[in-house]
């Protein structure tokens, strides 16, 4: 099989929440269009390397239930974050791996079994209409993705051109010798993302010392959960309350990905991929971004632990956090060769 741009993907069950995205839709918010894009960018990027796209192609974010899929032509995907059990014709299709998939069988996924998020790559991208610059989804503004929207029954995702036109992967010849109704490459060791579940590192916001003594050791030192009303655009969170030493009249400002804000009822918020453009609650502290997959993939009822770090400290960690991801990507390159 060749990869063709003529693949297309049914929606024969949509899954609780799926939806399309790429890197995000970047230089908007000075005129209140967020940037969206992946809530956790590590399995979104490793995804889209083991199927040899570049790293902006869109993929399939599934949220706690996924899809049932149905593809046109034999096509060569990968899933990367949350397991949630996925299968076809009955088979077992392993996370962090790449996987060829015949023609008319269905990409199923079943029972939650660790995980918030699955993403899922197809070589050649997902191809709906730009909008903005991206194809990332907004469903608040209905922009992006496909109509905007997550998706529903019935619909038909169109796919990309391979990003090498005229190469026959190993994996496809294979696919065809076996009979097989679905391949995965031989095991691999690809790395997971330099975190540990529900530790949370974050360096100490513009308003830190605007909080009381109390209110600044309670953040440090005692746990706080997801609480259900948590979205893609921001955690909220239950544990102690956090007081401000005097009431504060801020000016709104930029707000960025993994900005921990504070509103008058003392709960933090930690914003995430659909956060809006500006915000005037105290900011408490910035979440590392190295640990911006941690909350990802964090479920309701999950308890985080934060801890302060320098500035200094969370640059190391972004620059641990690349070096472990570029070596990840380039073995998931190796592999298709």
């Amino acid at each position: 099989m060749t990869d063709t741009p003529t693949t297309t993907v049914r929606v024969e069950r949509p899954g609780m929440f799926s939806q399309l995205q790429d890197l995000g839709r970047l230089g908007h918010q000075s005129v209140g269009v967020p940037v969206n894009g992946p809530m956790d960018e590590w399995s979104h990027r490793l995804a889209n390397a083991l199927v040899g796209n570049d790293a902006v192609a869109a993929v399939l974010e599934c949220t706690l239930t996924g899809p049932c899929l149905r593809f046109s032509q034999d096509t060569l995907l990968a899933l990367c974050g949350a397991d949630l059990q996925a299968s076809a014709a009955g088979r077992a299709v392993p996370l962090q791996r790449a996987v060829m998939l015949r023609a008319g069988v269905a990409l199923d996924f079943g029972a939650r079994v660790a995980g918030a998020r699955v993403y899922l790559a197809v070589r050649g991208g997902f191809t709906t209409t730009p909008v903005l610059g991206s194809r990332a989804t907004y469903v608040r503004g209905g922009i992006g993705g496909l109509e905007g929207r997550a998706l529903r029954k019935g619909d038909r995702l169109p796919v990309g051109p391979s990003p090498a036109p005229g190469v026959r992967l190993p994996l496809a010849e294979l696919l065809q010798e076996s009979g097989l109704p679905v391949l995965a490459d031989l095991p691999r060791a690809i790395a997971l993302p330099p975190t540990e579940p529900g530790r949370v590192r974050f360096v100490p916001g513009p308003h830190w010392g605007a909080f009381t003594d109390a209110a600044q050791q309670a953040f440090c030192d005692t746990p706080y959960a997801v609480t259900q009303d948590s979205d893609r655009m921001g955690l909220r969170l239950a544990g102690t309350p956090l007081a401000l030493r005097e009431p504060l009249e801020l000016v709104s400002e930029a707000t960025v990905f993994g900005t921990v804000q504070v509103p008058p009822d003392g709960r933090p918020i930690v914003l995430m991929a659909d956060r809006q453009s500006a915000g005037g609650y105290p900011k408490i502290g910035y979440v590392a971004s190295a640990d911006l997959p941690v909350l990802a993939q964090a479920l309701p009822g999950d308890v985080l632990r934060f801890a302060p770090i320098t500035q200094d400290a969370a640059e190391r960690l972004w620059l641990r956090f690349e070096t472990s991801l570029a070596e990840a990507c380039d073995a998931a390159a190796l592999a298709l060769r």
